[in-house]
């Protein structure tokens, strides 16, 4: 119940966000009566349903109904714009990128104020229903794991360990008898150091199957076995392995740290997409940073929504096997299209720009993660 709450606030929130960014010129009002007289704003004379000088509407609402009014049509409606630039995004997104760059501002929702919408519904839908493959924590994403073959590798792990112990006992002795006599040692030395790196390994590899197996029986958990030091964790980077020991004392606090970061600074993968997409058309003096900014924000509100609809799709049981295939050529099918329409180019131009982007949006994707990371850290 309170996640669906949350899930509502959310909702709401990026819809009233999404709605202060959007203008309202050009929408009917239809208010009648109330478009003569003054300006209740700037007192200027009403010449229609909105004053010409402020852009206020001629009619005001002052009852608790109109809150409630503004906020469905916040959420849903965006005074009817909603519904000639959903299906113009996904059918002809690169006529609808074109246009709006063109001028025609009027008939379509503006870019950032859909993008802000699509990243709130995202969010809601993932916390009502889940994602497109499930959620962390449901059955179907549950890791398991088989104590019976946890134990089968840790006996044959320990044999091996028991095999190099003699052998690199054998190899020291053998190491100070030559030492000793003044013979040449480094070819003992590097056996000694093959088998000393082997037997590491081994060892580590035990300590890491005894947690497991402890987290498999239900003797421990992944953040008591990792933030108690029971798994080693070496990723190089003394700082990032201390990010991670604190992350998994506090796994919750951290996906939510993770969560709430990454649809706060959504915004931050637009100038991250923009170089990428810049490389693309440098050569192109006709197109410019601003009309990448609109196809990278019509893209990525594209995607979140894309997102959205998949995990719909999830949630009244399409098979698994449908919703992988739409989620794979869905972006570059997308993609195409939108370049295609939005800088008028060839079927050839667009494919092998098509390849390029979908490489950028991984990098892209992987920026934004490592920043979210890091806040989240």
């Amino acid at each position: 119940m309170q996640g669906g709450l949350e899930a509502a606030g959310d909702l709401a929130t990026g819809g009233l966000i999404g709605r202060a960014l959007e203008p309202a010129a050009g929408e009917a009002a239809g208010h009648g009566a109330h478009a003569h007289g003054r300006c209740l704003n700037c007192e200027t004379p009403l010449q229609g349903d909105f004053c010409h000088a402020c852009g206020q509407a001629a009619h005001v609402h002052r009852t608790l109904i109109s809150i409630g009014h503004d906020v469905l049509h916040g959420v849903f409606h965006f005074e009817g714009k909603i519904y000639r630039t959903i299906p113009m995004l996904f059918w002809k997104p690169g006529s609808l990128t074109r246009r709006y760059i063109a001028g025609e501002r009027v008939r379509f929702v503006s870019p950032l104020a859909l993008f802000l919408f699509s990243v709130f519904l995202m969010v809601a839908t993932f916390e009502t229903i889940g994602g497109p493959f499930g959620s962390p924590g449901t059955e179907d994403s549950a890791i398991k794991l088989d104590p019976s073959g946890l134990n089968a590798q840790l006996d044959k792990n320990r044999a091996i360990e028991r095999q190099l112990m003699p052998q690199l006992a054998a190899l020291k002795a053998e190491q100070a008898t030559i030492k000793a006599k003044g013979g040449d040692t480094d070819p003992i030395e590097a056996r000694v150091d093959k088998v000393e790196d082997r037997l590491q390994s081994v060892r580590d590899d035990i300590k890491a199957m005894q947690s497991a197996r402890n987290i498999a029986e239900g003797k421990t958990g992944v953040a008591d076995a990792i933030g108690s030091n029971k798994v080693d964790i070496h990723t190089g980077s003394s700082t990032l392995d201390a990010k991670i020991k604190k992350a998994t004392k506090s796994p919750e606090l951290f996906l939510y740290k993770i969560q709430s970061n990454a649809y706060k600074f959504s915004w931050a993968l637009v100038p991250i997409s923009l170089p990428f997409i810049w490389l693309l058309f440098f050569w192109h003096r006709s197109v410019g940073p601003y009309d990448h900014a609109i196809f990278a924000i019509y893209s990525l509100s594209a995607m979140t929504l894309g997102a959205v609809g998949l995990s719909i799709l999830r949630a009244i049981g399409l098979p698994a096997g449908v919703i992988g295939t739409l989620f794979v050529l869905g972006p570059p099918f997308h993609m195409y299209k939108q370049l295609r329409g939005a800088y008028r180019i060839g079927r050839f131009g667009a494919a092998w720009r098509t390849l390029v982007l979908l490489l950028s949006a991984i990098i892209a994707g992987a920026l934004f993660f490592l920043i979210v990371l890091s806040l989240a850290s």
